[in-house]
């Protein structure tokens, strides 16, 4: 539906030309090109792809990709499973995807991976037998045991080229080489899980890269962890596409309540021996570090408390969600980085890059505020996330598809999930593309004719529209940015409304709330205007303005059901104007604007 809606956007944005890509690295707070260049990384996550996150997929109640895989196993060999994921894997993100986000103006993608599809189909079937069992603790041994014995045979990684994430991020890397783009190689699930979160890292077991030991006494997941960055490190320390490695996705959990220290001492000890390992591989890319608590928090983390040869090229991350997009919002702790004060002081104190790797899953609003606050810092990052089912929040809505457990709802999840089924959100496009001021039609809308109230213009809160609360900006307060979570990702809150042509409605309007709509209107002519909406428990009114002419006050008694209001207009001239329509009393929704010539002889307000 919304497919067509970015025609400027891709029109302005064009074909990426194909040029071969310089090396980064990092010139005190810059990253800089192999000529000197400030370049400024501002890209998407293709989450949700190497990596299944069950809210991604709307398959909350199954936690992570472990708990979707043991729930298909009860209805399927493990044959029919891999099979199943091949496919998936193979239409998720496709080169499709890679020259779409191209064609926006973005510069790089990172790709979160999942250290399993670094294994061999044995040592997976391995790993699935957990899965199976995942609460019988011998499985669990049984496995690390045979990982421990595989690491000291040499078996783990032993063919690079054969290895299903290798043939992944290889074909990441041509797609975006063509297209001009960097890529960011995103250990998202690191073996054991570098957190409590299960649907983040798939783990088995809360924090067992930090704790789990093997029968000699190693913590045998660290051992593998860096095995893998040599790996990837000796694949592709030639490769300019690859930007930078992210050593390490977001851990979280690391305290004394989890039996761990209270200031990162494990993650500085980890992160030391991979930026050594990487190095020692003669890999000059630039490495991201992720702070503890999610990716932010860098005690004992700092340039000089690493136990490293080398402090050059190191990049420190942030993950910006639910927060203030205020500049003088401040945490007290120097090295807890998510807020922008924060985030340049720790910049400017340590001479470093910054990148947020990951920001979003707010409303249209608070995307535009915050990449352009992180522009304006010369700070760049990287959207999360690329697609979600019945999600407005991502660059692309996959369609709801039913069960991921049932034949016909994963038929249906292959069809949908693949770039020419899924609708583009234009509006998020164009809060992260954008101007902080800009305002453009949603859609082509005329006078005479219908108007959807949904198809109010693109732009931010205060611009396009004004709602009373459009955004989330403290992570404790859980209250939706929109509370219809329909059709649109701004502060408006709209619904599903079936009657209704296009099937949504504008709702919960409020006193001082407004929407602005483009309008292009073919004669000067007066026009009798009808409302179609549905009153609340007290009376409602609305008042319509072109520009700078009022077009009337329309009153609503108090009720329940859908009526139509109007009122005649005076003479609206011709051309491309603006039609604000304001809210002054209280309504449940708004369907639809029509407006017709009026009759002759008819007056204003008749």
């Amino acid at each position: 539906m919304l497919g067509l809606l970015l025609g400027g956007l891709l029109a302005l944005a064009g074909p990426a030309h194909a040029q071969r890509l310089n090396f980064l690295h990092a010139a005190g707070p810059k990253t800089v090109n192999a000529v000197g260049q400030e370049v400024v990384l501002r890209g998407y996550n293709v989450g949700g792809w190497l990596l299944q996150e069950s809210y991604i997929l709307g398959t909350d109640t199954l936690n992570s990709q472990w708990r979707i895989k043991q729930g298909l196993l009860r209805t399927m060999s493990e044959a029919e499973m891999e099979k199943f994921y091949r496919q998936y894997r193979q239409q998720f993100i496709t080169k499709a995807d890679i020259d779409f986000l191209a064609r926006q103006g973005f510069n790089c993608v990172r790709l979160p991976l999942h250290y399993d599809l670094f294994l061999t189909p044995e040592q997976r079937h391995a790993r699935t037998e957990v899965i199976r069992h995942p609460q019988n603790p011998q499985k669990l041994d049984a496995y690390v045991q045979q990982l421990s014995q595989w690491y000291d045979k040499g078996q783990l990684f032993a063919r690079p080229a054969k290895l299903e994430g290798i043939r992944y991020i290889d074909e990441v890397v041509k797609w975006c080489a063509a297209n001009n783009l960097y890529v960011v190689l995103d250990l998202h699930a690191a073996p054991g899980g570098q957190g409590t979160d299960r649907n983040i890292n798939d783990n088995f077991r809360p924090l067992d890269l930090w704790k789990r030991h093997d029968s000699q006494g190693r913590l045998i997941y660290q051992d593998i962890t860096v095995r893998l960055w040599e790996t990837l490190a000796d694949r592709y320390r030639t490769e300019p596409t690859i930007a930078l490695y992210d050593l390490i996705n977001e851990p979280h959990g690391l305290n004394a309540a989890n039996g761990l220290s209270s200031d990162n001492q494990e993650l500085n000890a980890l992160y030391s021996r991979l930026i050594d390992a990487v190095r020692a591989r003669n890999d000059q890319h630039l490495i991201m570090l992720e702070g503890n608590g999610y990716g932010n928090e860098y005690t004992n983390l700092t340039p000089d408390k690493l136990k490293v040869k080398s402090t050059a090229n190191l990049v420190y991350n942030a993950h910006r969600y639910w927060c203030p997009n205020t500049a003088e919002a401040a945490d007290p702790n120097p090295n807890q980085i998510n807020l922008f004060s924060n985030l340049t002081a720790f910049r400017d104190k340590w001479q470093v890059p910054v990148w947020v790797g990951e920001t979003g899953e707010n409303s249209n609003d608070w995307f535009a505020t915050a990449v352009q606050s992180l522009n304006d810092r010369g700070i760049g990052w990287g959207h999360w996330n690329i697609k979600r089912v019945d999600s407005g929040a991502g660059l692309l809505r996959i369609a709801p598809y039913g069960s991921i457990l049932t034949p016909q709802g994963r038929a249906a999840l292959l069809h949908n999930i693949r770039f020419a089924n899924c609708q583009i959100n234009a509006d998020v496009a164009a809060a992260l593309t954008q101007p902080a001021d800009s305002q453009q039609p949603f859609r082509p809308l005329t006078i005479p004719g219908t108007i959807a109230a949904t198809d109010y213009d693109l732009g931010r809160d205060g611009v396009a529209y004004h709602d009373t609360y459009s955004t989330r900006t403290d992570y404790r307060d859980l209250t939706p940015h929109n509370l219809g979570l329909a059709y649109r990702n701004d502060g408006v809150d709209i619904a599903p409304s079936p009657e209704l042509p296009n099937g949504f409605a504008v709702e919960q309007l409020q006193p001082g709330e407004w929407l602005t709509y483009t309008v292009n209107i073919s004669s000067a002519a007066s026009y009798q205007t009808e409302l179609y909406l549905r009153p609340g428990a007290q009376p409602g009114q609305l008042r319509l303005t072109l520009g700078d002419l009022s077009l009337g006050t329309v009153s609503v008694p108090a009720g329940t059901g859908w009526v139509t209001v109007g009122l005649q207009t005076p003479v609206l001239p011709a051309g491309q104007h603006t039609l604000r329509v304001a809210i002054e009393g209280p309504l449940n929704q708004l369907g639809w604007l029509r407006f017709v010539p009026a009759r002759a002889g008819a007056g204003a307000g008749e």
